[in-house]
């Protein structure tokens, strides 16, 4: 399991174990918070295609799907 801080999730880079459409290192380009600083929305793109789409921040921690860093 990934651990990740939600304030850290911008910019942050990820590696999918499964590659799609030659998409394998992704960036997340967008993230908002709430008032209480949960986040609301996050958005990854794909470095090769510039792809982007929205994603459940929590998915990241899943270690099947995720890899912290550009592996």
């Amino acid at each position: 399991m990934n651990k990740i801080n939600p304030k850290k999730l911008l910019n942050s880079k990820w590696t999918a174990t499964k590659v799609e459409n030659k998409e394998r290192h992704f960036l997340v380009v967008e993230v908002e918070y709430d008032e209480n600083a949960n986040v609301l929305l996050c958005v990854i793109e794909a470095v090769m295609t510039k792809r982007q789409a929205p994603i459940e921040w929590q998915n990241l921690n899943d270690r099947s799907q995720w890899l912290t860093g550009w592996v």
